[in-house]
This record gives structure tokens, sequence and C-alpha cells, in this order.
């Protein structure tokens, strides 16, 4: 079954890897095949994650993309123990998200860290921010 998916003006979405920008109206689109794609909202660029839980998104957003995720699972596992390190009450968040993500299930992970990201903005985490760690790395 076709996933409908509709564009605001000018929005950007990436599917397997390619980033397309929607012209200046409202369209539509119908995916008929399995593909990894994000819109724009669901996007931190790296710029933006200028915090321990957007820097975890980023990382998922980019294990979520990757051809092979290897790389940056390993790298989510050490940003999410010193994540809990400094921030035990997220405890429950990391436990959804890595289950999601040892399972291969990318994209739930990447949808359970936007929680994160938002539990995080509400003020549950109120200590330093981690040290920088790129997901590209």
């Amino acid at each position: 079954m076709p996933l409908r998916l509709e564009l605001k003006p000018f929005e950007r979405l990436i599917i397997n890897g390619a980033l397309l920008r929607n012209g200046d109206r409202r369209s539509t689109f119908l995916i008929e095949t399995q593909c990894k794609f994000l819109r724009e909202s669901e996007i931190i660029t790296e710029t933006e994650a200028d915090t321990a839980c957007k820097r975890l998104h980023l990382t998922l957003t980019v294990i979520y993309l990757a051809d092979d995720p290897t790389q940056g699972i390993d790298l989510f596992f050490r940003q999410a123990t010193d994540l809990l390190g400094l921030a035990p009450a997220a405890a429950p968040h990391i436990a959804g998200i890595a289950q999601a993500v040892e399972t291969g299930a990318y994209y739930r992970a990447l949808k359970l860290s936007r929680k994160l990201v938002e539990w995080e903005a509400a003020g549950a985490v109120s200590q330093p921010d981690l040290p920088e760690t790129s997901a590209a790395s």
C-alpha cells in the first residue's frame, strides 16, 4: 500500500539519500516502494545539534540513512552512555531507543529520539552539554 506524503511549499524531503525540495505550491506524493525517507521537520542538522539529546538524534539520523550503520551504532551507544551519566532520568527514553537500534528498527529509534529531544527541551536535562562528537565520524 503506497504512503501518501503532502509537502508544504519549499519543504525538503530526503529519499534514499537524495535531497528533494518541493516547489512553490503544496504537493502530494505517493511512495510506492520500500525506501528510507525523512521529512524536513524530522531532521536536525549538525549546526542545530547543540545539546546532548540533539546530537544523539543526529547520530540516529545518520544510522537510519546509512547503507552501513555500524559506525553510527557504535557512536550512538557511546553517546547514550555519556548521556546516562549526566542525566540518569533519561534511562527510560534511552532504553527504548537502544532496543529499537538493536533490533534494526532505525526509523522507530529516530522517532523515539525526537521525544527525547522534546523531553530535554522541557528542562529535564539541566547539566552542561556533552563534549562535541560528530555523527559523521
